[in-house]
């Protein structure tokens, strides 16, 4: 990539004059005047395309939300298992500088040679076509890193055959803003090591290399070449180091990311509170649910980011490795049901197991929705495919649509929509089937008509109360009978303006599906589901007391650690002792012996 000189001084932590990530790409852009227009045409600089800085920002606002930008960056360590990687580590540092926060991603994988972080610095280019790689667009480090802070800088060390290189290499939208820069420049830094030493590596010219250096010194968190070789030391034999700094800042002037909150984990500012109405229990139960973690804890929603359970690698938040959780394990009265999607004829698309099921809060919380994967990476979590209230199943989807390329949504193709569909259907046949086991009247004749029967012999209350019940339903998951089904996807959807969907398109076609019938299914849900009132008080009453002795115990297990802490640490102060008075004893039975 081309390199300029810095047109500022060096100096302190440099920073853009707006911090807010959503307002950061508002500004005006210089234009080449029409002189340099004619050189650069007369002397052949328009061999390549220029890409302007402000398509850093434009590229990174892709993600939505900050969590799936780090989501990216644990993407390709996850992808470095193939290499050797077994963890990725994530926490917070400080820009001695400016003494700010910054976000560091370390992992152990095979590293890159100086060609390979040009490749993954530069933009939309990627080598991963595997079928079980996670990366594939060759975008995710630049718009993942881009939408947690202004700045990157990344440290690799890799060997290749016997050459053993390092690698530095700095994406600055701070330092492209700030100089006005109309293409962006990527200065890099590369070493070898050679009879132990460790010399530059020098591919252009000394020149160069030595307006890289600067530009680095001047506008990352270092500012000695001895503090850039510093940053190698813990990385080891390969692996590779990423530090995102000036991080974005919310409305009100604080870090969108939360590092202080809790030491173990990094939190999303202004996300945490619990909406719907709910009674003070409930609410408790709710803030604890993983459905409800995720959307500002980074812990719980890696807990549940891979589907499959992690051999020999593991993420490290904070210091403390980050327990997987896994959906189908928590889901109750469960269903096994494969989907055999139809897609294009000259495509392969193999059937998918969903696994559909209450959550164990069933039916006392409104938790609900489908876990969609996708080569056993979450894409979207608990998708609600049916209206608010209206299901209370709960699935897990793996493995057949492409995602859109933030990986935090598919792009909807005629697949997606066929997909869609059948889950609602799914959703609504197991709901019909299985309701009855958490408390609701059974939709099948037969069977509502002995619960019915049940109700009158015991004094119950009749259908008067369906109104309250029907807003009081909840959804729910444990694991426990396994039933097989098959369902082929014959649905034949009719799609508009050539193909291309947006979302208002996609929910009228939603809207459509359910007028032709869906929604006698759905009403038929929201009249008939009535809850034996008995039942939902004794089931609260067990919720919540279960939920008290879960902290009970957890306070004990903390406390427990504490004291074996102390314990040891006792034991090693006593060893300690034992050996000096050991010693002490030693020199004092040398002395009796001496003449």
């Amino acid at each position: 990539m081309p390199l300029a000189m810095d047109g500022g001084g060096g100096g302190g932590g440099r920073a853009l004059d707006c911090r807010s990530f959503w307002k950061a790409g508002a500004y005006e852009a210089p234009t080449a005047p029409t002189r340099e227009f004619q050189d650069a045409l007369e002397t052949g600089d328009f061999d390549r395309a220029r890409v302007h800085p402000k398509f850093l920002h434009t590229n990174a606002t892709s993600h939505k939300w900050a969590f799936g930008a780090i989501a990216e960056l644990l993407d390709n360590a996850v992808d470095e298992r193939s290499n050797g990687a077994t963890f990725i580590k994530v926490d917070k540092s400080i820009n001695l500088k400016d003494n700010s926060s910054m976000i560091v991603f370390q992992d152990d994988g095979g590293g890159m040679d100086p060609e390979g972080v040009r490749r993954c610095m530069s933009l939309g280019f990627s080598t991963k076509k595997s079928k079980t790689t996670i990366g594939q667009y060759g975008n995710g480090f630049k718009t993942s890193t881009m939408r947690l802070g202004a700045d990157a800088i990344v440290f690799t060390r890799a060997i290749r055959g016997s050459n053993v290189t390092l690698s530095i290499g700095l994406l600055s939208y701070t330092f492209l803003r700030k100089t006005m820069k109309d293409d962006i420049v990527v200065p890099m830094l590369d070493f070898k090591i050679q009879d132990g030493d460790i010399v530059p590596l020098v591919y252009g010219s000394q020149g160069d290399w030595d307006s890289s250096l600067k530009i680095i010194l001047d506008w990352s968190p270092f500012s000695s070449k001895e503090e850039l070789l510093q940053q190698f030391q813990d990385v080891g034999s390969h692996g590779t180091k990423v530090i995102v700094y000036n991080l974005w800042m919310n409305d009100d002037g604080l870090l969108e990311l939360d590092f202080e909150d809790d030491d173990e984990d990094i939190l999303l500012r202004d996300q945490g509170s619990a909406s719907g109405g709910f009674s003070k229990s409930q609410k408790e139960i709710v803030m604890q649910h993983i459905s409800h973690r995720l959307r500002f804890s980074l812990r719980a929603y890696t807990s549940i980011l891979y589907l499959r359970k992690f051999d020999n690698f593991q993420i490290i938040l904070r210091g403390k490795p980050v327990e997987q959780l896994f959906i189908t394990e928590e889901l109750k009265f469960k269903k096994v049901v494969t989907y055999k999607p139809q897609a294009a004829h000259d495509s392969q698309v193999a059937p998918v197991k969903i696994d559909v099921g209450f959550a164990k809060e069933a039916p006392i919380l409104g938790i609900f929705g489908m876990n969609v994967y996708h080569k056993d990476r979450l894409i979207m979590p608990f998708w609600k495919v049916l209206q608010e209230g209206s299901s209370r199943g709960r699935s897990v989807v793996a493995n057949f649509i492409e995602p859109a390329h933030d990986k935090q949504d598919f792009e909807r193709t005629p697949l997606f929509i066929r997909l869609e569909a059948r889950l609602r259907q799914i959703i609504i046949d197991f709901w019909k089937e299985r309701c009855h086991l958490i408390g609701y009247q059974p939709l099948d004749p037969q069977l509502r008509s002995q619960y019915k029967a049940t109700l009158k012999d015991s004094g119950g209350p009749g259908t008067q109360v369906h109104h309250k019940a029907s807003s009081a339903r909840r959804t729910g998951g444990l694991s426990s009978n396994l039933l097989p089904d098959t369902y082929d996807d014959i649905t034949t959807v009719g799609l508009a303006n050539n193909g291309s969907h947006s979302q208002s398109s996609g929910q009228a076609q939603e809207n459509n599906m359910e007028s032709e019938g869906l929604d006698e299914d759905l009403v038929e849900i929201g009249s008939s589901g009535v809850l034996d009132p008995n039942f939902i008080e004794k089931l609260s009453e067990e919720n919540i007391a279960l939920f008290s002795r879960r902290e009970e115990l957890r306070q004990r297990d903390t406390q427990l650690k504490q004291t074996i802490g102390g314990l040891e640490h006792e034991l090693e102060e006593t060893k300690k002792k034992c050996g000096q008075l050991a010693a002490q004893l030693k020199a004092w039975k040398n002395q009796q012996h001496l003449p």
